[in-house]
C-alpha cells in the first residue's frame, strides 16, 4: 500500500505530477477564471493546501475543529491575490512531502484509527491508511479541474510534460 500510495503523491504510472501540475503556473494564469469555471487554480490550490493540513493534524492526533459549512476551506474573493499564488504552491509541495512521509510510516500507524472530528468520520473509515488515500483522492479530483483550467487557458501540459490524449 505504501508503495501505491507514494506513486499516486509524487505522480508515477498513470497519475499526473501533482506539483508539476501547478508549479510553472504563472500568478497571473493562477488566479483567472475562465467562463464556466467556478474556481481558478489559485482557489483550488488553497482548497487542496487546507484539506491535506487538516488531514496531516488529524493523522497526528491533533486535529482542528471540523469545519461547519463547506465554505471555510475556500478563500474568500479577498483572498485571491496574486501575490499569494507563489506561497500556496510552496506549501502544496511542503504538504506533499509530509503526506509522503506519513506513507513511509510503519503498518501500525498505518492502521491507526484518526481522531473522529464529525458524524461522517464516525460512519466510515477513519484510520491513518484511509485517510491517506482520501487524501489522494481529493487532490487527484481536484488536480483534474487544474488540468481542465489549464487547457482552457492554452497552458496545458507542464513544463515538466504532461498528457495531452
Amino acid at each position: 500500500m505504501e508503495r501505491v500510495a507514494l506513486e499516486l503523491i509524487e505522480g508515477r504510472g498513470a497519475h499526473a505530477d501533482p506539483l508539476a501540475c501547478i508549479e510553472d503556473v504563472p500568478a497571473e494564469l493562477a488566479t483567472r477564471k475562465p467562463p464556466g469555471f467556478e474556481h481558478s487554480i489559485l482557489e483550488i490550490v488553497a482548497h487542496l493546501n487546507c484539506w491535506m493540513r487538516y488531514d496531516l493534524k488529524r493523522m497526528r492526533g491533533s486535529p482542528d475543529p471540523y469545519p461547519e459549512h463547506a465554505a471555510e476551506s475556500w478563500l474568500s474573493p479577498e483572498g485571491v491575490l496574486v501575490g499569494r499564488w507563489p506561497e500556496e504552491v510552496e506549501r502544496f509541495g511542503e504538504l506533499l512531502q509530509e503526506l509522503a512521509e506519513v506513507c513511509r510510516s510503519d503498518v501500525r500507524t498505518w492502521l491507526t484509527e484518526a481522531p473522529a472530528m464529525c458524524v461522517g468520520h464516525q460512519r466510515n473509515a477513519s484510520s491513518i491508511g484511509a485517510m491517506i488515500f482520501q487524501s489522494i483522492t481529493h487532490n487527484s479530483y481536484h488536480l483534474g479541474q487544474i488540468v481542465d483550467l489549464r487547457r482552457a487557458m492554452g497552458a496545458w501540459p507542464p513544463g515538466k510534460g504532461g498528457d495531452t490524449w
